[in-house]
Parts: structure tokens; sequence; C-alpha cells
């Protein structure tokens, strides 16, 4: 048996049956909740895969599922939370950043051979969390199933022996076929693995949990593991920021099913008029706003305070479709490898939808690399996000963007700068992060409308009428009195009543997170197995 690492801090591991199973907020509701009960706790995740960024306090990235978890334990960031994050840049390649820098980019059979040599990076940055915290909830990745790769394993099986961490699995009913997952689970680990596998949670089940008694002896009969407790389906985990692109498939979440009345320059597209009004909608006109799905979409959580206003008919455009005439705003999200998912924006014939949306009198905006495909050219000299070349933009920002230099990545206050082309006061507050490659230069720069404390000129550019705008700054819709002023001046219909209060739902929502928790999981029984951290016999 390996000697443990590291401090005896108690810390126990979330494992899944499978991706998706509803890992990362379970850690982010457990968190919660014990740090409601006053205890220090710290998430952490050793791999995750992810181009949904965070920017952390001390200047790296993370993935944006343990920035939810850091903010439900009431801490700050810190790269150490998430030591290895994989940003893909293709179907076969990655981006690998370690303790919150760029160490190199991989191909999926490169890495396999790299990340032997991570674990002790990995470690590290588990001995710091662990040494200021009374608790440390892991999660892990994938799941500890795919035994084909246990070798080279630092996200799952392979921590917890290095650590001697307890696991508890996670499998998810609301897919089906739990039972066999979690045993199938189970027989497939090695005896050496099994040690450290302690219990499970079903998470996302829905009806009578009376009915599931039966199915509890059953997998007790098969595998000896106890249950942690049985986890309600939640609808208000919706409101919280998905993990990864897994939710973009998720057609319920990305395509809301509002109409508009009868108002605006569409007026003769009627809609589901009798909808809105049984939504409660009618006195406030919806807009309609498209988001163009790219392959390497990235940092869509940009998108959820949109997603958020009831008076926003949001919809995500998939390949094979078109950007719908009629809409308000197009969002340009960002982009892991944006010359790429720009070609593949014009191999779908979006940029002529664009082009034409705003001829039409509609708004486009352009988020980090979304702002970039808005300009006149990408080029990209030393492939850094990718092969080496260039491709023209969409035209309609007069900038060019090269990239080069250091990778931006920064936490940000900012605020509107003085600019008569933007529909939002001078000075209204601004909060978000900045994390992308590249320099973006250009007439349109002058009407620049971001102003930090970093840069003595002013982020961004507005043209096109001043209907086109584009910034590098992630998460500036979750700025309240910046959205409702945008939306608004988009609207054309006075002042945008719908005052939803993003960032305080968010917390509210994991309040009630942990408390569904609590009544849900045995939490006394979890604290307790977190306690044997480095004694697998107990």
């Amino acid at each position: 048996m390996n000697k443990p690492v590291g401090n005896s801090t108690p810390a126990l591991m979330l494992q899944g049956t499978g991706s998706d199973v509803g890992k990362s907020l379970l850690v982010a509701g457990l968190c919660r909740a014990f740090a409601r009960r006053g205890l220090r706790v710290r998430p952490f995740k050793p791999q995750n895969m992810s181009n949904n960024a965070a920017v952390t306090a001390d200047g790296g990235e993370i993935g944006r599922a343990q920035a939810l978890q850091a903010r439900a334990a009431g801490v700050e960031t810190t790269v150490h939370m998430n030591p290895v994050l994989l940003k893909p840049q293709s179907e076969i390649g990655a981006q690998v950043v370690v303790q919150g820098q760029v160490l190199t980019s991989a191909k999926a059979r490169d890495y396999y051979r790299l990340k032997r040599d991570l674990l002790p990076r990995v470690i590290e940055s588990f001995e710091i969390i662990a040494a200021d915290a009374d608790l440390v909830i892991v999660e892990g990745a994938g799941s500890p199933a795919e035994v084909n790769l246990r070798a080279a394993d630092i996200a799952n099986m392979g921590f917890a022996e290095a650590t001697q961490m307890p696991v508890v699995l996670v499998g998810d009913i609301d897919r089906g076929g739990v039972i066999a997952s979690i045993v199938g689970t189970h027989n497939l680990l090695s005896e050496s693995d099994r040690q450290w596998l302690k219990g499970y949670v079903i998470n996302k089940f829905r009806g009578d949990v009376s009915l599931f008694e039966s199915a509890l002896e059953i997998i007790e009969d098969h595998t000896g593991l106890k249950s942690f407790g049985i986890a309600t389906f939640w609808s208000d985990a919706a409101k919280l920021p998905p993990e990864d692109g897994v939710a973009l498939g998720q057609a319920e979440r990305y395509r809301k099913s509002l109409r508009r009345p009868v108002t605006g320059r569409n007026a003769g597209d009627t809609g589901d008029v009798e909808g809105s009004k049984r939504e409660g909608l009618a006195a406030q006109p919806v807009l309609r706003v498209a988001v163009p799905h790219y392959p390497q979409i990235a940092n869509f959580d940009d998108l959820d305070p949109l997603l958020a206003e009831p008076g926003i008919d949001l919809m995500l455009v998939k390949p094979g479709e078109v950007i719908p005439a009629g809409c308000d705003l197009v969002v340009l999200p960002g982009s892991k490898s944006t010359l790429s998912d720009l070609r593949f924006l014009k191999a779908q014939g979006w940029d002529s939808d664009i082009i034409a949306h705003w001829r039409n009198g509609g708004h486009v905006m352009g988020i980090c690399g979304g702002y970039q495909m808005l300009g006149t050219c990408v080029s990209d000299p030393n492939g850094v996000e990718g092969e080496p070349g260039d491709e023209a933009g969409l035209g309609l920002l007069d900038v060019q963007t090269v990239m080069e230099g250091r990778k931006t990545l920064r936490q940000s206050q900012a605020h509107v700068a003085g600019n008569v082309l933007c529909p939002v006061a001078d000075g209204t507050a601004l909060g978000g992060y900045e994390i992308h490659m590249g320099q973006t230069t250009g007439p349109d720069r002058k009407a620049g409308w971001v102003a930090t404390p970093e840069n003595e000129e002013a982020d961004g550019a507005i043209g096109g009428q001043g209907r086109v705008m584009g910034c590098y700054l992630h998460g500036l819709f979750t700025s309240d009195d910046f959205r409702r002023a945008y939306l608004a001046a988009i609207s054309g219909q006075g002042p945008w009543d719908q005052n939803v209060a993003f960032e305080a739902g968010i917390d509210a929502t994991l309040d009630g997170l942990a408390a569904h928790l609590e009544q849900c999981l045995d939490l006394d029984a979890l604290w307790a197995l977190a306690k044997t951290r480095n004694n697998p016999m107990i």
C-alpha cells in the first residue's frame, strides 16, 4: 500500500458511473451545505476537460465548475483547485493547462504518455488545498470504469490511491440502467481499487423513492456498497452554470419556447401570442436572441444571464440550421479555436445570415473569439490555436486580430467608457474576466467601450452604425445594470423592467441546492467517511 501523501485533512471523492451524471453540482451543493455547518470547505478536481474556463484570483485558469464550487464554499478561486485542465481544440487534440498556465498542446495519445508525469503536480496542488481546509470534496472525471486507461490515471482511482481517498460513486437514474452502472463499475474495478470505494449516491431520481428500496438491496448484494442517499430530481439545478458542452445538447435548456407578441418590425410573424400571455409576458416585448453553435464554442455560460431573463427567447442555432430572420440580436460567443470555428461558421452559411440580420436592422454582439470573428481578418501565423493560417472575418467591425503574445488571464472590474455609439450609459458597471490569445487592432478600436483599470485604452470596438459591438470581457451580461440597459436599447420599448438579479440568484440557488441535499443525503455519514481518509480498512 502506498504511503499517504500530505496531511490527513478529511476528504472524500465523488466519482461517476459516467460523464454528466451530476458530480459537479453535487460537489457544489455539498460544499455549500458543509460550509453552512461552519466547516472550511475546499473543492478539488485533479483533471478536467472543458472549454468553459474561469480566471482565478491568483491569475491562472481552471474549469468553471470548480469556480462555482469555490463560490459555493465561500472562498476565492485558486489554480490549485483544478491543477490539470484540458481545453479541446479539435476532435483529437487539446491545450493542456497545468496549475493555471498553458503547458503544451497535445493529441490524445501524446497526453496519455504525458499525464504520468503530471501526478506529482496534482498531488502538490491537493496538498496546498488541503492545508487550509477542514474538508476537501474532490470530483473525479468521467468514470473509473474506463479501466483501459487506469495505468496512467490521475483523475479517478489513480488519484484516490495516491491520496488514500474514500470514494463515493454517483449514478444517474434519469438516464436509465443505474443498477447496472453501479454494479458494473464495481465489478470492473480491480481489488486494489475497490478498497477505496465506500458507497454510492443515486442522483436525479423522479417519483416515489420508496419504490427503489428493493434496488438498494440488489446493489448491496452484488457489491457490498452502502447507499449514502438518493438525490431526487431538482429542477432549479438548471439555474446554475453548466460545466461543459454536454449541456449544449440539452434542447430544453438552450431553446426557450417563448414567442414575441405582435409588435415592432417583425409584426408579420405573429408567433405564439397566447403562449406569451400564459407566460405573463404580453406586456413585455420578447427579444429573440440567436447564438450559432460552432464546434469549439467556449465559455458559453456567458449566455446564462440572457437565459434567465423571462423576456428573452434564446435559440442555440445548430449546424445545418439557419439563423432565423427577424431575430433582434445575434451573439457570437467565445471559441477555443477561432480560425477553425470562423471557417465552420462560413461553411454553414451563417456569415450571410448574420450580415443580412445586421442589414435588416438587427444587433450583433461578439465576445472574445466572437469579437475576433466580427473583424476583417483573423491571423494565426504560428499555429497558436491549431494549424497556422489566416481567414477573412465577417467584416462588421473594422479590426484585425493576430494570435500572438502571451495569453491574457485576468479578472476585471470594468465600466462602460464614454462613447457616443454605445447604447449603454457611460460609467455603467461591468464585471467579468478576460481569457484569450491574440491582439486586436484597427480603426474601430477607437470606439472602445469597456474601460478596465489594467488598460489605458478602452477594450472592444463598435461599428455597423452602432449596432455591432465586440469585446474581450466574458461575463458582461452578469452585470444587471448593463444587461438591462443593453436589452432596453435593442427593444426600443423603453426601460427593461424584468428585474432579474442574476448573481444574487446564483447564490440563492446554491443555498437551495444545499438544503435539498441535506434532506436527501446522509451528510453526517459523508462527514464521518471523509474523516477515515488514509485508512482504507474502515
